[in-house]
């Protein structure tokens, strides 16, 4: 019987991309003071749920930097056989809480304020919004390539999109106010922004319990990865797959391989690992080659 386990050396998608936390923090919670003050001065609610957004990105993007650290932080206790690299989907599950939170929050407010006549100064909140839409775009662009390889970078991204779109909603629901005279615009502005960050969190929530699930990676196929593995020379059948994503970039598989009489255990293991890595991109596999008289795994029942 022969033993593979394939240790890859791909980079931390999250790690990589900790500068653009940074930058984006710092710009985001320098700002968020000066649209909570302004918020609560003009009386907007648009405006305080943009606050509210921006708020949420603080923690979220600060969650995401400590993640990041934590996730690279080497195990000293011995116990954490697989590090601490699902600290950045935790992350990831906060902003989602935390967006689904200022979501709720926000429509119950806008319900609140239906039929009552809220004094909202549009002034403040077209220029305080606009310059809010500048540094969110900022970290936009900061945050989108890291967005489609980390998880835990994707969480910190769909907030400041949220947040953005609240920005832009604060500026027209100031410029309705101020065309038509309506405060009614900035609970319905309100409303819509509550709604998109909901739809945007719900979206990733999925994402972030696939993971937690230890569903197979998207994308991935547990089907066609069996077949390809009873495909190479020397194995006569896979049983016991199994295919997970431990975090962002870094996918995991266990398998048994029953080889053909005469095979060579070791050349059976180098082309198995080399399939899943170069055609799968799973670089961290642990398979175990089994003769074909072998017995006992048809006990294990999951």
């Amino acid at each position: 019987m022969g033993h593979g386990h394939s240790h890859g050396t791909g980079g931390h998608a999250g790690g990589k991309h900790r500068w653009r936390l940074a930058v984006s923090f710092g710009l985001i919670a320098s700002y968020f003071a000066v649209e909570l003050a302004y918020g609560l001065l003009s009386g907007s609610l648009a405006l305080l749920s943009d606050a509210g957004h921006m708020a949420a990105d603080v923690v979220a993007l600060g969650a995401a930097l400590v993640a990041t650290r934590v996730a690279t932080r080497p195990d000293r206790t011995g116990r954490r056989t697989y590090g601490s690299y699902r600290a950045e989907v935790f992350a990831s599950l906060l902003s989602v809480l935390l967006m689904l939170g200022v979501s709720a929050y926000v429509v119950i407010e806008a319900i609140g304020r239906i039929g009552s006549t809220a004094e909202v100064s549009s002034g403040p909140m077209m220029v305080v919004g606009g310059i809010g839409l500048v540094i969110n775009l900022v970290a936009l662009a900061l945050l989108r390539s890291g967005a489609s390889e980390s998880l835990n970078v994707k969480g910190a991204y769909l907030e400041v999109v949220a947040d953005t779109a609240g920005s832009v909603g604060v500026v027209v629901a100031g410029w309705l106010v101020a065309t038509t005279g309506q405060p009614v615009w900035d609970t319905v502005i309100a409303l819509a922004i509550g709604a998109f960050v909901a739809v945007r969190a719900v979206a990733l929530g999925r994402e972030v319990f696939a993971v937690l699930g230890q569903h197979a990676p998207a994308g991935m196929e547990p089907a066609e990865v069996a077949a390809d593995l009873e495909a190479v020379e020397g194995v006569k059948e896979v049983h016991d797959l199994h295919l997970w994503t431990l975090t962002s970039g870094m996918n995991v598989a266990t398998a048994h391989l029953v080889a053909e009489s005469g095979a060579d255990d070791h050349a059976v293991l180098d082309r198995a690992r080399d399939l899943l890595r170069d055609r799968h991109g799973v670089e961290h596999a642990t398979l175990q080659v089994e003769p074909l008289d072998h017995s006992g795994c048809e006990k294990v029942g999951w």
